[in-house]
């Protein structure tokens, strides 16, 4: 891997686009961040591979081991989607992991930052009142290789009862302690206490979980308050009342249940973006929203969790704060114009939302 320094302006970009609209969504992200870094003195060697069933129907894996070893090479990854009715069944057939589990492994990959914020003119679905919700702004820090996903035993067995299925869950104390520190360092910048959710009333992890963020909070972040939470109640009370939130984090499973009931927040699954953490890999960056498969081909899917990928790309990779910022402003500007894919409520194509982030940004520096 290539460590990005803070002079560093040329960078190496691998492409994953996979199934469904991932390719729709990578090819939108790659025209923003043409017209973003223009002028800038940022360039960036962009190489493209296929994963998930574009892959498999090659060679018969859903990523191939030189994809990987590429991008462990790479200072960054940009990753579209896996998945799909097809790819079910011979992921199920074949016994074989998917493209995403395997590149998280294999990169080292142990925290997804997903950042949700409400924005400007997009009305949140639902029976939400906009005023309740307008000044949401939190991040949600999700445990990404451990846990209930990745943990063995994994597997369905035949008894003489019938089918028993298993799935584990574990943790040890020094995958809790990293994912904590992470966000404890997040939570330093702001004023609201750190949110840490668990199931410490049922569940052995959820014990040691909450054990070890406390020690940790007391012994290295004596300044950053911290407040525990069992999951159930706090989803409860993140419907309630999200603007209570800031920093909040959460194991494998319930991080990745959190995050999409917060996208409601934002207006649409397809308004989140993610950025993945290695210990010594690649940033990883990806959308929250999935395949769509069915808006595949269609021209509407919402681009902008995956333009919103390159904001953090540019900010956290770059370290071109504003540039990102200004990616921001962009697309809060255009939703707020009223130019909306349908999962927000408009009728926008996928082509026209990109036109309109592009022109304001050209317009921005012209």
């Amino acid at each position: 891997m290539s460590i990005a320094t803070s002079n560093q302006t040329r960078f190496s970009l691998l492409v994953l686009p996979g199934d469904g609209v991932g390719p729709e969504v990578c090819a939108s992200a790659l025209e923003v961040l043409d017209v973003i870094t223009r002028g800038t003195g940022l360039s960036f060697d962009i190489e493209t591979r296929s994963v998930g069933m574009a892959c498999f129907q090659r060679t018969g894996v859903f990523v191939e081991p030189e994809t990987i070893a590429l991008a462990r090479r790479s200072d960054a990854v940009l990753f579209g989607a896996e998945g799909g009715p097809v790819w079910d069944k011979e992921r199920e057939r074949t016994g074989r992991p998917g493209a995403l589990l395997e590149l998280r492994s294999g990169l080292n990959l142990y925290a997804s930052v997903r950042p949700v914020q409400a924005w400007p003119g997009v009305v949140t679905p639902g029976a939400f009142r906009p005023d309740a919700v307008a000044e949401t702004d939190m991040v949600i820090v999700r445990e990404l290789s451990a846990g209930i996903y990745t943990s063995r035993p994994k597997e369905t067995t035949l008894t003489a009862a019938g089918s028993v299925a298993v799935d584990t869950q574990r943790y040890t104390a020094k995958e809790i302690d990293r994912i904590a520190r992470l966000a404890l360092k997040m939570a330093r910048s702001t004023s609201v206490p750190l949110t840490s959710i668990d199931k410490a009333n049922a569940m052995e992890t959820g014990r040691l979980w909450r054990r070890r963020v406390s020690a940790l909070a007391a012994s290295e972040f004596p300044e950053v308050q911290v407040q525990h939470a069992y999951a159930d109640a706090f989803l409860y009370d993140l419907v309630r009342d999200p603007t209570r939130f800031a920093v909040i984090l959460a194991d494998n499973l319930f991080g990745d249940l959190v995050s999409d009931c917060a996208a409601v927040f934002a207006g649409s699954l397809g308004m989140l973006p993610s950025l993945c953490v290695s210990t010594d890999g690649p940033l990883f960056l990806e959308p929250v929203h999935g395949t769509a498969s069915d808006l595949e081909g269609t021209n509407s899917v919402n681009p902008i969790g995956t333009i919103l990928c390159i904001a953090m790309l540019l900010e956290d990779l770059c370290q071109r704060r504003d540039l990102a910022l200004q990616l921001r402003r962009t697309v809060a500007s255009v939703v707020q114009e009223g130019i909306r894919t349908s999962d927000l409520g408009g009728a926008a194509s996928t082509t026209e939302m990109i036109a309109a982030i592009t022109a304001n940004l050209s317009a921005a520096y012209s």
